[in-house]
């Protein structure tokens, strides 16, 4: 009898079939939405991209519905076939089972011993900036010969603006929204009805923002390589309180829902520049998220151990507080951080900086415990999974591994926000001040984590100027009293 291949939800894309014609499985579990209170868009795009698929394959799929997997499966008899799942809980659940053959992972460019051999040669910490190199020149993306076009592997200096003086957004069109459908709908039913029964969501329902079928997803891809990709690059490090898209591709949920094929949309990227004259920064700015920072981060979930996900070696022993995870953004009053909230209550998305740089950054201050925040990652965000968050979060923005995958802890004050956002206009709070009421949280944050991990962060950590100017501020001690004090409570 020949094997039926299970996919997953994050596998949805016609790459993770070799014939056109394979006999498919999907399972919707209901379960998943039980064990924790995910983003109710995030659960929308799950579940309608999962039946949107099985009403793609018709008779060629058995769309089964269940409390769980395992309660769906003790109907099928044939033999089965999986591509290597994206969590180590699901590849331990079906390399328990019975009449199951696992192949290797699809939906990512670089393979796991590809990449093993690559880390077991590097001597001391893995940095993404080795990795990325090797995967250039290995994929042969960008390169003419032995040498990177342009000349250089990164042009990660240019892509690092501020956002245009003056301006509430960008002058580029706005990302195409699909069109929901009498599936979305359906979802949308059934999510309320959950509610109802007790399954509880966070942030706030609304129309479909992200593709769930690969046309939609390619769509969306030729629109941004077209129309945004040229400002996608000097801004894609900028923050704008009325400009949540600005420039990006808003691809990440459908790489991670396997609607695209990497490999595919960085090939078509490199065309944009070859072929269509767009600017190089901007191109090599969006293959390094794809071939190098997604392959990375994904390669490092597996290559470290299962441990990693523990990681606290900065002792943070802070619970994350109720307003932050039920993104409370009311009861916030400094403006950056209230804005992301609110952001991200309404869309289930914000772009790397504001997560990187508003969200964490003010846990890493506040010392909240990191597997909370990968939690808190994993269920608040469309493209969040496990293996999305654990190394995102754990290694590099809470900096709990010491540096195994990052050079630095991303830490930063208010004078950051200020000069790559438009936050800091009109808050109560002013990032050059660290002490008294109008101390803004993210400044005082800074120079009180600072203070309280000096001994714990590694001298090589690129912080020795920070250090000294810490070592000649004379009120470190009051501020510490102050965040002391602030608590838990929203700033």
């Amino acid at each position: 009898m020949p094997s039926r291949r299970w996919l997953f939800a994050d596998q949805l894309g016609p790459h993770f079939l070799d014939d056109r014609h394979h006999p498919v499985l999907l399972i919707e579990s209901k379960a998943v939405f039980r064990r924790r209170a995910f983003h109710r868009q995030k659960a929308h795009l799950v579940l309608s991209a999962l039946r949107h698929r099985a009403a793609e394959l018709g008779e060629q799929a058995v769309f089964l519905r269940a409390e769980t997997y395992r309660q769906a499966l003790r109907g099928v008899r044939e033999p089965l076939e999986v591509c290597h799942p994206t969590s180590r809980a699901a590849l331990d659940f079906v390399r328990g089972l019975d009449r199951v053959t696992v192949l290797p992972p699809r939906g990512f460019v670089t393979g796991l011993d590809e990449f093993a051999d690559w880390a077991d040669g590097r001597r001391g910490a893995l940095r993404m900036e080795a990795f990325y190199r090797f995967a250039r020149e290995h994929h042969r993306v960008l390169v003419d010969g032995d040498e990177p076009v342009g000349g250089r592997w990164s042009f990660d200096t240019e892509n690092r603006q501020p956002p245009p003086k003056g301006a509430d957004r960008l002058a580029v069109p706005p990302p195409p929204m699909p069109r929901e459908d009498d599936i979305d709908a359906e979802v949308r039913a059934d999510l309320d009805r959950w509610e109802r029964e007790g399954i509880r969501f966070v942030g706030r329902d609304g129309p479909r923002r992200f593709p769930v079928t690969t046309r939609e997803a390619q769509a969306r891809l030729r629109h941004f390589l077209k129309h945004r990709l040229p400002s996608f690059g000097p801004y894609e490090d900028a923050m704008l309180a009325d400009d949540p898209w600005l420039a990006h591709s808003l691809l990440s949920s459908s790489f991670n829902l396997g609607l695209l094929d990497p490999m595919a949309a960085i090939r078509a990227a490199e065309q944009a520049y070859r072929k269509q004259g767009a600017p190089l920064p901007s191109v090599e700015g969006f293959v390094r998220q794809v071939l190098g920072w997604r392959d990375f981060v994904w390669n490092l979930y597996w290559y470290f151990d299962s441990g990693y996900r523990r990681g606290n070696a900065l002792a943070a022993r802070q619970s994350v507080p109720a307003w932050f995870r039920d993104l409370d953004a009311e009861a916030v009053q400094a403006r950056c951080l209230s804005g992301v909230l609110s952001d991200l209550r309404e869309h289930g998305w914000v772009h790397h900086i504001p997560r990187l740089m508003v969200l964490g950054n003010y846990a890493l201050q506040r010392g909240w415990r990191p597997a909370e925040m990968v939690d808190f990652f994993h269920r608040s965000f469309v493209d969040g999974y496990d293996w999305v968050m654990t190394v995102n979060v754990v290694g590099m923005s809470q900096y709990a591994d010491l540096g195994r995958m990052s050079t630095k802890p991303y830490v930063a004050g208010g004078a950051y926000i200020n000069r790559m956002s438009d936050y800091c206009g009109g808050c109560r709070y002013d990032p050059k001040t660290r002490l008294g009421e109008d101390a803004c949280p993210f400044t005082a944050g800074y120079w009180s984590f600072l203070s309280r991990n000096r001994d714990r962060i590694p001298g090589n950590a690129r912080l020795a100027r920070a250090m000294a100017q810490l070592d000649r501020l004379g009120d470190v001690d009051q501020v510490r009293a102050q965040e002391g004090r602030r608590g838990a409570a929203p700033p």
